[in-house]
């Protein structure tokens, strides 16, 4: 329950209404939807995704390849129990994410690797051979 310092800015049914909403979500599941923080680097042979994503396991993880579109999504339920001598308290938390990327035509889709380690999933989207041939280089002027 949230303590509320009465004033006259707040009605009997704007306390009522905070007790309820917050008895009943101590006593359901929460759902907690969010987007990791992504890094995007591009070097002559590939693109690297690093996206944030601490406290899963990399079978938390799905990852598919679809008509150009990379999409990384995961979904992790977490459960926290506490015995005392009175009584016994549960909280579930539901976490999830889903991003997708536009995959440039650059890509060979057939070739994408990755591996999560330390929090860090990390996507390699290797280029193709024709590709890479064609990276940057200098000219110089004679």
């Amino acid at each position: 329950m949230k303590i509320m310092r009465w004033n006259n800015e707040h009605s009997f049914s704007d306390l009522v209404n905070s007790f309820f909403e917050n008895e009943m979500s101590a006593i359901a599941p929460r759902r907690y939807c969010y987007a990791p923080a992504t890094n995007i680097v591009e070097t002559d042979k590939e693109f690297k995704l690093e996206l944030s994503a601490p406290g899963m396991n990399k079978e938390d993880f799905k990852l598919d390849v679809d008509n150009g579109m990379l999409t990384v999504s995961a979904e992790k339920e977490a459960q926290k129990e506490e015995d005392t001598k009175n009584y016994t308290r549960k909280e579930f938390v539901y976490g999830c994410f889903s991003r997708s990327f536009t995959l440039p035509k650059s890509i060979d889709s057939d070739k994408i690797k990755a591996e999560y380690k330390n929090g860090i999933l990390n996507i390699e989207l290797p280029k193709k051979e024709e590709e890479q041939a064609k990276a940057k280089r200098e000219i110089v002027i004679s």
